[in-house]
């Protein structure tokens, strides 16, 4: 039984009044007529008052109504969904009412109050009437009060009573007008109307006339409904004392979908079923994994909606059917258009495109073969990520990306497990799913900036992903079933090789991607900068251009990097300066020159300081590298009155003080035959400074420099300003090999130097050296450090 209160009703806070009938709205209808307001999910019962909601085609009969003061026939619809009902569509029985009130709510829906008066049954229905409007005949209530009348009336009046008390907060009111019932009739309706039974329940009561019957259907209808409240309170009391909230609203749940289904409104699980179960078919899963997903899909079958591990094997079911189980059939790859994507993509990098067309090629003839990793290692700017998309354009796959940069825990590589509450797929699995195809080319960016934290490491868990051996049956903590990666073209990226574990390097290619010589610079800047720029600023090739020796002038005077990243930044910024005088007015077409750029870009930067730090004596240039590419390094060596100390300074590492303490070892050995006084060692400090304090410096590399820089200082003459050098020195003199020697002349070449001074043994790497750069060096190969004195030192003592 349902309790009737405020918020039943849905009653408007303010009434409005009748509008105005339109012109002709108002019908004459015969005095015998009966207005008939179909309704719906709605029975009125004789006795009860009930706000009823009217439809758009029952408004102006019911506005006839009220100003006519006639009384209305409300009759429910047979079909619940019906907008116009015609008299096929209304059951024939149904109450004579009087309109209470009319209302308009505020969000213009129509309502009136009835209060029902007595059964009717329609004779025939009138024709021409704009609303339904029917001849009737009224139903008598049955007179008369047998002993057996009175026993049902007794029963009747007490199980209502019971029903009602079983309700928790229900309206005393209702109690007392049951108590104070006197007719049978009149009590079975009030029972029925405020009972909680279908609308297709209450009609076949209110067309049961005979009142022994209609007592009797009452009577089952109310012993039902007290059974179930009874059940209801006997189940609470005994699950109140152990269950918390949660599991209470849980068992409330379950108690509704179970109350739903005997309803049969419960048919969205099994409709997901369905689904799930034809997604999985699509899916083409190998046998292991579509096994173990369709043992997920009968867990989750018989799991209840409200349980919250039904939730997590929905997701786990989703990631499932979702992946890209099945391989896509692969187009053939073209030699020759790769070849022009890569032209056209990227200047220079010879070698890099040979290799990578050699990577493609083998791919072509052995499409079944496992694939080498190839790892991207250079300074950043370089262009190591284009090369990964342009890749993934000359095989015509999707591309995804990867960031390992900051990574440091190993579930973000193989995922968690599905026992944590928002577990996820690994990284690997995600970008899988994103890509949309199994043999994507996946850039690995930064792998050599993942760390290691207390959750794991995740270089570790990269070891099966990127091992040719292994990736082909990968499995991810969430899923728990194979994955197959060895379709998938892995490109890594990393600035430095030294931060990644040996075992994981050993499982890729290495490439290394040196920076770009001055005009390799310029080529880059002409051919692809300088557009992307003039669009990103909204300019045109006719309105703003910037001539070569602007260029020239730019990567000179205002960068010094191994990339282009800075580059295109101050082309950017000129560029800009361009599009204010075009946006103001004041010029149509601005050319931009390299006298213009002091102007636009300030004074230069940098500038060429190698002859003046080299025009002294105990001042050498040597060369390092750094993880931004190649950098030229002043060392600078002096003396004063002491007792024969070496003082380093400028944050020298471990191994470049010991390189120090080596080079001062050699010159004393070989003083006698260098012409040094062995008592200057004795009277004198000799203090050792490299420049750029703040940044810290290490390496054997800077052997040759620091010998070179103490030579010429205890001997007073000066080493040549336009050469620079690099290598380690051991005791006996020799001069050994060191590496970034590519990056190291591509440096020297960049900041004016002419000469460079190698080891001997790393001829091997002269063919890695820009032609560029070789075209603008003059190469010394040193065997000791003898050689070095002999190229090197200026003629006579200043």
């Amino acid at each position: 039984m349902t309790v009737p209160n405020d918020a039943d009703q849905s009653r408007p806070d303010q009434p409005r009044p009748l509008p105005e009938p339109p012109a002709g709205a108002g019908v004459p209808l015969p005095s015998d007529a009966l207005i008939v307001l179909p309704v719906r999910n709605i029975v009125l019962f004789p006795g009860t008052v009930m706000p009823v909601s009217i439809g758009p085609a029952s408004i102006a009969a019911a506005q006839q109504a009220v100003r006519e003061e006639r009384q209305v026939g409300v009759f429910l619809q047979r079909d619940s969904e019906a907008t116009a009902p015609g008299p096929d569509g209304l059951h024939w029985v149904g109450t004579l009412a009087n309109i209470v009130r009319y209302i308009t709510a505020p969000d213009n829906t129509h309502h009136v109050v009835c209060q029902g008066v007595q059964r009717v049954r329609l004779l025939g229905f009138l024709p021409g009437a704009p609303f339904l409007a029917a001849r009737f005949a009224q139903i008598p209530e049955p007179a008369g009060r047998s002993p057996e009348i009175e026993a049902r009336f007794l029963h009747l009046q007490s199980q209502a009573i019971e029903t009602l008390q079983l309700i928790p907060q229900a309206p005393q009111e209702l109690i007392a007008a049951f108590q104070s019932a006197t007719s049978p009739s009149a009590l079975a309706d009030l029972a029925t109307a405020y009972m909680d039974v279908s609308p297709a329940e209450k009609q076949e009561i209110l067309e049961t006339i005979d009142l022994v019957a209609r007592m009797d259907k009452v009577s089952r209808l109310l012993a039902q409904r007290i059974e179930v409240l009874r059940l209801s309170q006997e189940i609470g009391r005994q699950t109140r004392a152990s269950l918390d909230g949660r599991q209470r609203e849980a068992l409330l749940r379950e108690q509704m979908a179970t109350i739903q289904r005997e309803l049969g409104e419960s048919d969205g699980k099994a409709q997901e079923v369905a689904e799930l179960t034809q997604a999985i078919a699509k899916a083409k899963m190998p046998p292991e994994v579509e096994s173990q997903a369709r043992k997920e899909l009968r867990r989750y079958e018989r799991t209840p909606e409200a349980a919250g591990e039904s939730g997590m094997i929905r997701t786990y079911l989703d990631w499932l059917v979702e992946l890209p189980w099945a391989l896509p059939e692969e187009k053939p790859i073209d030699i020759a258009a790769a070849r022009r994507i890569l032209d056209a993509d990227h200047y220079g990098l010879e070698k890099i495109k040979n290799r990578i067309i050699e990577f493609l090629a083998v791919r072509k003839l052995a499409p079944q073969g496992k694939a080498p990793i190839l790892c991207f290692a250079g300074p950043p700017g370089v262009g190591k990520t284009s090369l990964g998309q342009s890749i993934a354009r000359a095989l015509d796959r999707p591309f995804v990306r990867i960031s390992l940069g900051g990574v440091h825990d190993e579930a973000e590589i193989r995922g968690h497990r599905r026992t944590y509450i928002g577990a996820l797929p690994g990284n690997i699995i995600q970008a899988i799913k994103k890509a949309g195809a199994r043999n994507c080319v996946m850039m690995l960016d930064e792998i050599d900036k993942m760390g290691r934290g207390i959750q794991g490491d995740p270089s570790a868990a990269m070891l099966e992903v990127l091992d040719p051996e292994q990736n082909g049956t990968f499995r991810d903590n969430y899923l728990g079933v194979p994955f197959d990666l060895s379709r998938v073209v892995f490109i890594a990226t990393a600035n430095m090789l030294d931060t990644i574990p040996g075992p994981l390097r050993d499982r890729m290619e290495i490439i290394s991607l040196a920076g770009y010589t001055e005009g390799e610079k310029l080529q880059i800047a002409r051919r692809y900068l300088v557009r992307r720029q003039l669009e990103a600023n909204g300019l045109t090739p006719e309105q703003a251009e910037i001539d070569d020796a602007a260029l020239t002038a730019i990567i000179r005077g205002y960068t010094r990097e191994a990339g282009v990243r800075n580059l295109e930044r101050e082309i950017g910024q000129a560029l800009r300066h361009a599009a204010v005088r075009i946006a103001e007015g004041s010029a149509e077409h601005v050319h931009i020159g390299a006298e213009d750029l002091a102007s636009v870009l300030g004074p230069p930067r940098f500038e060429n300081e190698v002859a003046m730090r080299t025009s002294i004596p105990g001042v050498a240039t040597g060369l390092a590298w750094t993880p931004v590419g190649g950098d030229i390094l002043f060392i600078e060596a002096t003396r004063a009155p002491g007792r024969g100390a070496l003082i380093l300074t400028g944050q020298l590492g471990d191994v470049m003080r010991e390189s120090a303490q080596a080079a001062m070892t050699l010159v004393k050995s070989r003083a006698a035959s260098l012409g040094i006084d062995p008592a200057l060692f004795e009277k004198n400090d000799i203090h050792v400074h490299v420049p750029a304090g703040a940044t810290p410096k290490d390496g054997p590399s800077a052997g040759v420099a620091m010998f070179m820089a103490l030579v010429s200082l205890l001997k007073d003459r000066t080493i040549r300003s336009d050469t620079a050098m690099t290598g380690e020195i051991s005791l006996r003199g020799l001069v050994l090999p060191v590496g970034g020697i590519k990056e190291k002349v591509v440096a020297a070449a960049a900041a004016g130097v002419t000469r460079v001074m190698l080891p001997a043994r790393n001829r091997r790497d002269f063919d890695d050296i820009p032609q560029d750069a070789r075209n603008l060096l003059e190469f010394v190969w040193l065997e000791q450090v003898d050689d070095a004195i002999a190229a090197a030192l200026e003629g006579a003592p200043v």
